[in-house]
């Protein structure tokens, strides 16, 4: 066919042009995204051995948990029952726990890290005195930021009809809370866990009487509430307590329940809360973990990080890079070979989740970049959960510009130096710390 119309010429001209210049190239394409954020698992748990100390675990898929630490706090008396689990605002992690069979306090405690946790108080409610019962609190935020506490007390002791109440925070260091409200449901119902979508409340609890787990629903946290499954309503059968529940990645909700009978721990998941499937065994749990709250966590934002050797050049120093120095993250000058050698990591998949990166040393190839009480530091790999852990990052759209690799263990803590030492830090807006945690990936120095 012949091109009649002159119009045609040019942009035959230049796409005769562009096919050269394309067959004289090596066309390097992006790398492929990660799926999104990457999620991670963190649980706080009594066990059957001990009712005074918290066991913490960890999960990459809210199925297979490990434990980071075990006998992780005892409080200074009573129990540390049904410990429930929260990130504040504060960027620490916050545990409430029942204090004892009888009383009416609930206790408290805080971590920067969720392994080394402090005590803060014990807050008394003031609802049921000695005689009563206060038991199986449970973290609760609303749409609005408001934090609440809904726990279950009985005004007659162990043998009583429970009933559930909340507390509200009226400081932002949630040392003063508000006098208990009722939460509408009827008496002899324990161990609520509330959790909102939309503007439904939704509320899963144990029926004493019966001992199966039961949900209502209400468009106020007071109520009035419909109860939307009874009895026998998910199959699950008699005997369980404790639910719990959090939200998959791709929607679906998952429910965890102890069947105390029998020592065993059971999970089943739900599109739309009102229907779940058959309840699934938790592997490793069975007869060791009880009455525990799931937190889930996001880290990184699915850019994806070179793989291969790099190095790291930091964004507000232009002239220095990451490097490690006496075992020790730096950010620094490079100047002699080995400083370029200490400068070069092999970027591979990461440690403890494949979404994420490790970066491994050139020059001691059984070394990685680890965060250890925050500070960074290059140690041998010891094959341990807590190692690949502390060694994974996940990629983030740079915060100045470039990529940032945020701690895929502690979530919301971000690669950064600090007067030129690497550190893991909490994200501080409106101060400088998003030019110190952003980083140009380039080709390796050595």
């Amino acid at each position: 066919m012949r091109l009649r119309n002159h119009r045609w010429r040019p942009l035959l001209a230049a796409l005769v042009s562009f096919a050269g210049a394309i067959a004289g190239l090596a066309v390097t394409l992006p790398a492929a995204q990660a799926a999104g954020p990457v999620p991670h698992y963190l649980m706080t748990a009594f066990t059957n051995s001990s009712e005074s100390n918290l066991y913490v675990y960890d999960s990459a898929n809210a199925t297979n948990f490990s434990l980071v630490r075990a006998n992780g706090y005892t409080p200074p008396s009573g129990l540390i029952r049904d410990p429930s689990v929260m990130r504040h605002t504060d960027g620490f992690y916050y545990i409430v726990y029942t204090t004892g069979w009888t009383g009416d306090t609930i206790g408290f405690a805080r971590s920067a890290d969720y392994v080394n946790w402090t005590f803060l108080r014990n807050v008394r409610l003031g609802l049921n005195g000695s005689t009563g019962s206060t038991w199986a609190p449970e973290w609760f935020k609303d749409g609005d930021g408001s934090v609440h506490v809904i726990f279950s007390a009985s005004t007659t002791g162990t043998a009583g009809q429970f009933r559930p109440y909340r507390v509200t925070a009226t400081s932002a260091d949630l040392s003063s809370w508000t006098s208990p409200v009722a939460l509408g449901i009827p008496a002899n119902y324990i161990d609520s866990f509330v959790i909102k979508v939309g503007g439904t409340y939704h509320n899963f609890l144990k029926n004493e009487t019966t001992k199966y787990i039961e949900h209502a629903t209400a468009t106020s946290l007071s109520g009035p509430w419909t109860f939307r499954g009874t009895g026998n309503w998910a199959g699950w059968g008699s005997g369980l307590e404790g639910p719990a529940l959090v939200q998959l990645p791709d929607g679906r909700w998952r429910i965890y329940f102890d069947q105390y009978g029998q020592g065993r721990y059971f999970y089943a998941d739900s599109a739309d809360l009102y229907s779940f499937g058959g309840k699934t065994e938790l592997p490793g749990l069975s007869g060791t973990a009880r009455h525990f709250t799931v937190l889930r966590e996001n880290s990184g934002d699915g850019t994806a990080v070179p793989t291969g050797n790099r190095s790291l050049r930091s964004v507000n120093y232009a002239d220095r890079y990451v490097r490690h120095r006496d075992n020790l993250g730096y950010v620094e000058q490079i100047s002699t070979a080995t400083d370029r050698q200490d400068a070069t990591f092999t970027v591979v998949p990461g440690l403890a989740n494949t979404a994420c990166v490790s970066l491994r040393s050139v020059n001691f190839p059984d070394r990685y970049l680890r965060h250890y009480d925050f500070r960074v530091r290059l140690d041998v790999n010891n094959g341990d959960a807590t190692f690949a852990r502390d060694a994974t990052f996940c990629g983030h759209a740079g915060l100045a510009g470039g990529l940032s690799l945020e701690s895929y263990s502690h979530p919301g803590r971000y690669l950064r130096h600090y007067a030129f030492a690497v550190r893991v830090d909490q994200y501080a807006p409106g101060s400088g710390f998003a030019g110190d945690a952003s980083f140009t990936v380039t080709a390796p120095l050595a």
